[in-house]
């Protein structure tokens, strides 16, 4: 009986630590499921923080948080109030024109009731101020020395130039939460230029690409433009310059008219101003005998070209206006 009673107690004591150990196991168990039902609950925190519209948007002058989806922005370069016009936006503030004052005339219908706030080298921080915006779009050219003060009135973001207007779309779709149509405008942009290569080289065969000049005449001198807004959308499109303009960041001043011969390309396009001594000038460059050997002149491939397009407006919607000029001084089907 005794040795039956102590076998008892023995099953009993490897019972109970069995049951144990199965306890103790399941409650590992538990917790680990708990753990990784924890971690499974971390993107879940992260989708909400994204769903708040919190993002850090890098630029030109450093990084800028911005909240939310802006709705009341205000553009302080032409091609940032062109291109809200492309995102089908309407900003609460913009610059005036350089000119048509005070905004160009292909953008006036989509800007109408938009209230100015002084000049793109000027901005009037007390007008942007009673605006309450919640996003700014500056350019480090023009507003490096106010970009502390403007972004305590806003949030502000800064582009490096004023003429990179595919970079300016990308920028402005980043601060605006609006990055896939900014991608849409882009790809728009891309398929207008292949498409017009496509066609110039079907038309022109051997003879594309050609070598341009971009022309502006002043009141005491003359500009070749190889870098900037128009020499951006040119080289896009496959045009070439001449090699003494060739990666070029500068405008090149002419002072005297025995340099003529630096303008010499297969096609010019020109613009200036109608200002009486502009036009002065222009006769008297375009009279000279050196002007008469240029490549361009002998061929009869000098264009007058609408300057806010080719040079002023700065942005995606003036890109599209030029591309259409050049388009049809090509004559080919848009």
């Amino acid at each position: 009986m005794a040795f039956t009673t102590y076998l008892r107690q023995r099953v009993h004591s490897k019972a109970v630590l069995l049951l144990s150990a199965l306890l103790l196991a399941l409650l590992a168990a538990c917790g680990g499921e708990a753990t990784e039902g924890e971690g499974e609950e971390q993107p879940e925190a992260t989708e909400t923080t994204e769903e708040s519209g919190v993002r850090e948007v890098s630029h030109a002058m450093g990084v800028t948080t911005i909240e939310g989806k802006p709705e009341r922005i205000v553009t302080l370069y032409q091609g940032a109030t062109d291109a809200t016009v492309a995102f089908g936006m309407t900003p609460v503030g913009v610059v005036e024109s350089w000119l048509e004052p005070p905004m160009y005339e292909y953008l006036r219908d989509d800007l109408e009731g938009v209230e100015f706030v002084g000049q793109e080298t000027q901005p009037n921080l007390e007008e942007i101020a009673k605006l309450q915006p919640d996003l700014i779009i500056a350019s480090q050219l023009r507003h490096e020395e106010v970009y502390d003060q403007l972004s305590e009135i806003a949030p502000t973001v800064v582009h490096e130039t004023v003429f990179e207007f595919k970079e300016t779309v990308e920028l402005m779709g980043e601060a605006m939460d609006e990055e896939e149509k900014a991608a849409d405008i882009l790809a728009a942009w891309d398929e207008r230029v292949e498409d017009f290569k496509t066609k110039v080289v079907e038309k022109m065969g051997d003879e594309w690409p050609v070598e341009v000049s971009v022309l502006n005449f002043r009141e005491d001198h003359a500009r070749i433009y190889a870098t900037g807004f128009s020499a951006i959308i040119l080289e896009d499109l496959g045009f070439e310059f001449p090699e003494n303009q060739k990666n070029s960041d500068e405008i090149f001043m002419l002072t005297d008219m025995e340099s003529i011969p630096e303008m010499n390309a297969d096609v010019f396009y020109m613009f200036m101003s109608d200002d009486e001594t502009v036009q002065k000038t222009y006769e008297e460059w375009t009279s000279h005998p050196l002007w008469e050997n240029l490549d361009a002149v002998k061929a009869d491939q000098v264009y007058m070209v609408d300057e806010i397009a080719w040079n002023m407006g700065g942005g995606i919607n003036a890109a599209n206006l030029m591309l259409d000029d050049i388009y049809d001084r090509f004559e080919l089907e848009k």
